[in-house]
C-alpha cells in the first residue's frame, strides 16, 4: 500500500511542530525518517498512524484518504518510541490480545502468535511475563505486536533501542524482509542503521523536509565537501596541524591518533583537496605517506542539513 502525504501540518499552541510537509513512500520501500530531537519526527509518525489528527493537509493510504477509518488503522502496524506494554501479561497472551484488538479472526490467532514468536526470536521467553523480560526482548515483543495482524504499512520508531549487536543485525534483517512486501517507515538516531537498512532517506528539520533521496543522492548534493585521510612526516604534529588549518577551504582538521601524524581533513573548496595537499607537502618538504579520499559520511550530511 503506497503512502502519500500532502502539505501536512501540526501545531502545539504557537509552536509549529510540522510545517506543510509532502512526501511519498511506495509499497516495498523502506524509508529512513531522520531528524534532530524536536524536529517533528514523532509528531509526523503519530499523524501517519492516526494517533493524532493534523491541523492541515491530508494523508492518502493507497486509494483511501478518510481519517479515523477503522480499515485504514488496521492496515497500519506501529512500534512507538517508548513501546508501551502490559507488563503483567505473559508474552503469548499479550500477542493474542493484540491480534484480537486488530481484528484477526479467532481461528487464526494461535497461528499468528506462533509465527510472531518465531519471527521475532521470542521462543525462549514466550512463557514469561513481559515485566520479567530484558529491554531487548521487550523491544522484540513490541515489534511482534506491530506486525501480528500482517499490516500493509509498518511505522517503526527507534526499533533497535536496547538491543545488543547480534539482536540489531537480526532485527535489521527482519525489517529488510518485511520491506519486500510492506511500506516501511523507520525512525532512528543510529545513522549506520539507516545505511544498512533503508532504500531512501527523509530528513526533517524544524518541521520541514530538508532532504529526500538515497544515501548516494544525498552524497551527490554534498559533493562540495571533500574528506581526505593524510599521513605525513617531516615536522611535529603541532606544526603539521597548524599548516593544514591554514589551507584555503579547509573547514576541519582532526588528528586520527594523538601520537601519530595522521589527520582527517575536510574542505568545502571547489579546488580538488588532494592536489592542494600534495602541493603543500612539496612546499613544506614533508614525506607523504598516505593520502586517501573518503566518501562524505552520512553524519556530516545530516549535520549540514540540520545545524542551521
Amino acid at each position: 500500500m503506497d503512502l502519500k502525504v500532502f502539505s501536512l501540518s501540526k501545531s502545539y499552541g504557537t509552536q509549529k511542530a510540522v510545517d506543510g510537509i509532502t512526501f511519498e513512500v511506495k509499497s516495498g520501500e523502506i524509508v529512513g525518517f531522520l531528524g534532530p530531537n524536536g524536529a517533528g519526527k514523532t509528531t509526523t509518525m503519530k499523524m501517519l498512524t492516526q494517533y493524532i489528527e493534523p491541523d492541515g493537509g491530508r494523508i492518502q493510504y493507497g486509494e483511501q484518504t478518510g481519517y479515523s477509518d477503522l480499515d485504514v488503522r488496521r492496515s497500519i502496524g506501529y512500534l512507538a518510541e517508548h513501546n508501551p506494554l502490559y507488563e503483567d501479561m505473559p508474552v503469548m497472551d499479550y500477542l493474542a490480545f493484540c491480534a484480537q484488538l486488530q481484528g484477526v479472526a479467532d481461528s487464526d490467532i494461535p497461528g499468528r502468535v506462533r509465527a510472531m514468536i518465531v519471527r521475532c526470536g521470542l521462543d525462549i521467553e514466550k512463557h514469561k511475563k513481559i515485566g520479567e523480560l530484558s529491554k531487548g526482548y521487550r523491544q522484540r515483543v513490541g515489534l511482534a505486536q506491530a506486525i501480528i495482524h500482517n499490516p500493509k504499512i509498518l511505522i517503526l520508531d527507534e526499533p533497535t533501542t536496547g538491543l545488543d549487536p547480534n539482536q540489531i543485525v537480526e532485527i535489521r534483517e527482519l525489517i529488510k524482509q518485511l520491506g519486500k512486501e510492506k511500506t516501511v517507515i523507520l525512525s532512528t538516531h543510529i545513522l549506520p542503521e539507516v545505511e544498512a537498512t533503508c532504500d531512501r532517506i527523509l530528513i526533517i528539520n524544524k518541521g520541514r523536509i530538508v532532504a529526500d533521496g538515497t544515501v548516494a543522492d544525498l552524497r551527490k548534493q554534498s559533493e562540495s565537501r571533500q574528506i581526505i585521510h593524510l599521513s605525513v612526516e617531516g615536522a611535529s604534529q603541532d606544526e603539521i596541524f597548524s599548516s593544514l588549518k591554514e589551507v584555503p577551504g579547509v573547514v576541519s582538521v582532526d588528528p586520527i591518533q594523538k601520537s601519530s601524524h595522521k589527520f582527517e581533513i575536510q574542505s568545502n573548496s571547489e579546488e580538488p583537496l588532494n592536489k592542494t595537499l600534495f602541493r603543500l607537502c612539496v612546499q613544506k618538504g614533508w614525506d607523504l605517506l598516505e593520502m586517501t579520499p573518503l566518501e562524505t559520511k552520512l553524519e556530516d550530511i545530516f549535520r549540514d542539513l540540520t545545524i542551521k
